[in-house]
C-alpha cells in the first residue's frame, strides 16, 4: 500500500470530472491529489465524473499516478458500488487508493478492500457522530493507512455551531488522534480550511491541528499547500536542534544527558528522531518534483 499517503502532510482535492485540473494538482507541490467523484461532482454528472477519471489516468506518468487518490462516494447512495468497481481499474493503474467518504462501517472499508484489492490504501473521511463511533474500529480496518476528519459535514451532522477557533470540535479531533496511535497508524488528516483567500487562516489551522496531533491537511485551492507545508516541515532549527540532541546522546553513550541545561531522556530523543523523519520526507518530496 501507499508509502506516501502514509508520510504526506497535504492532500488536494480536484474534482474529477474537470480532468484538465489534475496534472495541474500533481504539479501544485502538494504530496497527494484527491480526485473528488463526491462533493464536488452533482449527482447527474457521477458516471461522466468517473470515465472521465479512467481516461485522464492513462496520460499520467506511474509516479503521478502513485500520489493520486480518488474520494468515493459513502455507502448507501446511489454511486458507491460503481464507484468501488471503478477504483479498482484504477488501482490496477497503480493510484494510490481512496478517500471514503462518509465512513461509519469497518464492514464497508472491508468490502471496498475487498473489491479494490490488496494495492488500495484506504483513508476513512469521518464526518459524521457514527463514525465518530467507530473511530477505533475503522482505524483498525483492512489496508486503512490514516483517519481524516470531515469536521464540515460533522458539524452538521451533530447540529452544531462552532465559533472561528472551532473549540467545539476539540474532542473529537482528539479522539480520532487517539484512535490513530492505538491502531498503530500514521497520524490523522485534519479538515479543509474554506477561506482560500487568507494564508494566515490557513497557517494557524495548520498550527493548531499540528498541536494536536494531527500530521496533515486536506486542502482545496493550490495556494494553501505552501502555508500547510510551512507548518508541518520541520524549520532548519528544529532540524540542526534534533541533530544535536542525538549527537549528544551519542557522546553520553545512552541513557540519560544534559544538553543546553536541559535533560534529554527517551522522550526528547523519540521527538528528534520524529523531527527528522519529517524532514527526510520533505527532501524527499522535494526529490520527485
Amino acid at each position: 500500500m501507499s508509502a506516501l499517503a502514509q508520510h504526506a502532510c497535504s492532500f488536494l482535492f480536484v474534482p474529477a470530472n474537470r480532468p484538465e485540473r489534475i496534472p495541474k494538482a500533481l504539479a501544485s507541490g502538494a504530496d497527494m491529489v484527491i480526485a473528488d467523484w463526491e462533493d464536488a461532482v452533482a449527482p447527474v454528472d457521477k458516471g461522466a465524473a468517473r470515465a472521465a477519471l479512467l481516461a485522464a489516468c492513462q496520460a499520467l506518468e506511474p509516479a503521478q499516478r502513485a500520489r493520486l487518490l480518488v474520494r468515493i462516494n459513502a455507502e448507501g447512495t446511489a454511486w458507491h458500488a460503481e464507484d468501488v468497481r471503478a477504483l479498482a481499474q484504477l488501482v490496477g493503474q497503480g493510484v494510490a487508493g481512496a478517500v471514503v467518504a462518509k465512513a461509519e462501517s469497518p464492514g464497508t472499508l472491508a468490502g471496498v478492500a475487498a473489491v479494490a484489492g490488496a494495492g488500495c490504501a484506504l483513508l476513512p473521511l469521518v464526518e459524521s457522530v457514527a463514525g465518530l463511533d467507530e473511530a477505533h474500529a475503522l482505524a483498525r480496518a483492512p489496508q486503512v493507512v490514516r483517519l481524516a476528519f470531515g469536521h464540515l459535514d460533522f458539524q452538521v451532522d451533530a447540529g452544531m455551531q462552532c465559533g472561528p477557533d472551532e473549540a467545539e470540535l476539540l474532542p473529537v479531533r482528539m479522539a480520532l488522534v487517539f484512535a490513530s496511535r492505538r491502531a498503530g497508524l500514521a497520524q490523522p488528516v485534519d479538515g479543509v480550511t474554506v477561506d482560500t483567500r487568507d494564508a494566515a487562516l490557513t497557517t494557524a489551522d495548520t498550527q493548531r491541528a499540528q498541536r494536536m496531533g494531527f500530521g496533515a491537511k486536506l486542502c482545496i485551492h493550490p495556494a494553501q499547500v505552501a502555508a500547510v507545508h510551512t507548518v508541518f516541515d520541520p524549520d532548519e532549527a528544529a532540524v540542526a536542534q534534533a541533530n544535536r540532541v542525538q549527537q549528544a546522546l551519542r557522546e553520553a553513550g545512552g541513557g540519560v544527558c544534559v544538553l543546553d541545561g536541559r535533560m534529554v531522556d527517551a522522550p526528547v530523543l523519540k521527538h528528534a528522531e520524529q523531527v527528522l523523519q519529517r524532514h527526510a520526507w520533505a527532501l524527499q518530496r522535494t526529490a520527485m518534483r
